[in-house]
């Protein structure tokens, strides 16, 4: 199965400098399990489930995106979907 998602997410979790370009399901899990800016939320936790369920081929990519996007939003990370 392709986990890579239809199209780049940029988020900024960091400096101002210091884009980042998620582009799959590895790209995303990392981030939210390593370098979170934000309080793991409802929305935090629905992403990684998202992201676990993609993994074990339960849930096509999109649906890890949409979580994804939705959790950057309310941390006020996202830059473009």
């Amino acid at each position: 199965m392709n986990r890579r998602f239809h199209k780049p997410v940029t988020v900024q979790p960091g400096r101002i400098d210091r884009d980042r370009v998620v582009i799959d399901i590895k790209g995303a899990a990392q981030l939210l399990l390593r370098d979170w800016p934000a309080v793991r939320s409802e929305k935090h936790r629905r992403a990684m489930q998202r992201c676990l369920e993609v993994l074990r081929g339960e849930r096509p990519p999109s649906s890890a995106r949409s979580a994804f996007v939705a959790a950057a939003k309310e941390a006020r990370i996202l830059l473009e979907e």
